[in-house]
C-alpha cells in the first residue's frame, strides 16, 4: 500500500501523478455533489454520505492506514473491498443520479440545475428504451432512433415535455460530423510513413490521395446524389445513417457526412433550440471545420469539381492539425527546446508521422449511462433488447 503510493517515487506508484487518478474520480464526485474541493482539501458534498454507507466502507478504509495489507485481511474487509453490490449503496447512488428521495420521488426544487440535466438524460433514455429497445440496438443507437429521426422527440407526451430532448438531437446530429472528420483524417494520416523518409508525403501527394477517390462532375452534382435529409411532412430522415451503412471507412463516404451535416447547418433546417446546440451555444460566427464552415465550402465550391473540394479539404485538415499543434506547444524541460505534441509533422515541405491517428468515435457516454442505469435496477436486458424495469418507470416517469 505505502508504494502504491509513494509520492517520492512516482515511477514505483501505481500512477505517475501525486494525485493519482483523482482528475477523473474527483471530476465526477464534484459534479455529483458528493465531493467538494475547499481549500485544496477534499470534503463532503451537498449530497452527503449516509450512515450505512459510511459504515459499508469503514472496514476498507481503516486498511489504507497500514503500509502493508494481507490478502487475507482485505478478504475480510466486507463488501466494499470485495466489489460485491450493496443495497445502501445502490439506493443512495439511485437517488443521487436520478435526483429523487428515498421514496423514489423527484422534487425539482430540492435539487440544483446540474441534477435536474442529468435526471432528465436519464429520462430520455428510458423513454427511448421503452418506445425502441425492442429493436434489439445498443443504448446509443436506441437513443438515435428515438431524439436524432422521426417524430418521436416532438408527439411524444413525455420527450416533448423534457427540454434536454432537444439537446439530445443537436449534440447526436453534431456527433456525425466530429466522427466524419475523426476517420477522414485518420485515412489520410494512415497513408504517410514515418520519419525514416518510407512514404513521407507532399502536401500536393495528400491532396491527390483524395482526389484520386473522388468522383467526377461538379459539388452540386454530389449534393444532389446525398440520400434526403427530410420528408415531405419535414421530419428528419436517416441520411447519415443510410451513407455509413454503405461503408463508413471509406473516405468519400466521410465526405458526403460532412456535406450532409453542412446542409442541416443552414437556418430553418432544424428547429432553433436543436440548432444552438448543433452549432454550439456560445458560437458566433463559423468555425475551423464546423458544419457552418464545410457549408461555406459549399457555396465557393458547389459549381467546381469534386476534385477541388477533396484537396480544400485536404489543405484544411492539414493547417487545423498545425492549429492544434502549435496550441499544444511547450518548452521541454529535459532539453531547453521546443516541444510539439503530434504525431504530424513537416520536414523539408514532406510529412511524416510517429504514429496513427484514431478512428473511433468521441464518446457519448450514453452507453455508460445506460450500464448505471441497469446497475441501479432502472433498466434490464431481456432476451436480448433493452427494458426498463417497473422501479425504473415509477422513478424516471417514463409512462404516460
Amino acid at each position: 500500500m505505502a508504494r502504491a503510493a509513494d509520492e517520492e517515487h512516482l515511477s514505483q506508484s501505481y500512477s505517475p501523478r501525486r494525485w493519482g487518478f483523482w482528475d477523473q474520480y474527483g471530476g465526477s464526485a464534484t459534479v455529483l455533489g458528493t465531493v467538494e474541493v475547499r481549500d485544496g482539501a477534499l470534503r463532503p458534498g451537498r449530497h452527503a454520505c449516509p450512515t450505512p454507507l459510511r459504515e459499508l466502507f469503514v472496514p476498507l478504509l481503516s486498511l489504507a492506514e497500514q503500509d502493508v495489507v494481507s490478502f487475507v485481511e482485505l478478504e475480510q474487509a466486507g463488501q466494499a473491498g470485495l466489489g460485491i453490490p450493496s443495497s445502501a449503496e445502490q439506493d443512495w447512488l439511485t437517488q443521487v443520479l436520478t435526483a429523487t428521495d428515498a421514496g423514489g420521488v423527484h422534487t425539482p426544487q430540492d435539487w440544483e440545475a446540474s441534477d435536474r440535466t442529468r435526471r432528465a438524460t436519464f429520462r430520455i433514455l428510458g423513454r427511448a428504451i421503452d418506445l425502441h429497445g425492442q429493436e434489439g440496438e445498443e443504448y446509443e443507437e436506441t437513443l438515435r432512433s428515438t431524439v436524432v429521426f422521426g417524430e418521436d422527440m416532438t408527439t411524444d407526451p413525455v420527450l416533448a415535455a423534457i427540454p434536454e430532448t432537444a439537446g439530445w438531437r443537436g449534440l447526436l446530429l453534431r456527433h456525425y460530423s466530429v466522427g466524419a472528420w475523426r476517420r477522414l483524417w485518420a485515412a489520410l494520416v494512415a497513408d504517410i510513413g514515418s520519419k525514416e523518409g518510407e512514404a513521407d508525403r507532399t502536401a500536393q501527394e495528400l491532396r491527390d490521395w483524395l482526389v484520386r477517390q473522388a468522383p467526377e462532375g461538379s459539388v452540386r452534382g454530389l449534393l444532389q446524389d446525398l440520400p434526403p435529409l427530410k420528408s415531405p411532412d419535414g421530419l428528419l430522415l436517416p441520411a447519415e445513417r443510410e451513407l455509413l451503412e454503405k461503408g463508413g471507412d471509406a473516405p468519400m463516404v466521410n465526405v458526403r457526412l460532412l456535406l450532409v451535416g453542412a446542409l442541416r447547418s443552414r437556418e430553418g433546417h432544424l428547429p432553433d433550440d436543436v440548432r444552438a446546440v448543433f452549432l454550439g451555444r456560445q458560437r458566433r460566427s463559423a468555425e475551423f471545420l464546423d458544419p457552418a464552415w464545410v457549408d461555406g465550402l459549399i457555396r465557393d465550391y458547389s459549381d467546381r469539381p469534386v476534385h477541388d473540394l477533396a484537396a480544400r479539404l485536404v489543405d484544411d485538415m492539414l493547417a487545423q492539425s498545425r492549429r492544434v499543434a502549435l496550441g499544444k506547444l511547450r518548452t521541454d524541460p529535459a532539453t531547453g527546446g521546443l516541444k510539439i505534441f503530434s504525431r504530424l509533422h513537416v520536414r523539408n515541405e514532406r510529412y511524416f508521422k510517429t504514429g496513427d491517428e484514431g478512428d473511433s468515435d468521441i464518446g457519448t457516454r450514453i452507453p455508460q449511462l445506460g450500464s448505471f442505469g441497469r446497475q441501479l435496477g432502472l433498466f434490464d436486458v431481456r432476451d436480448g433488447c433493452h427494458v426498463v424495469t417497473g422501479s425504473g418507470r415509477r422513478i424516471l416517469e417514463t409512462e404516460r
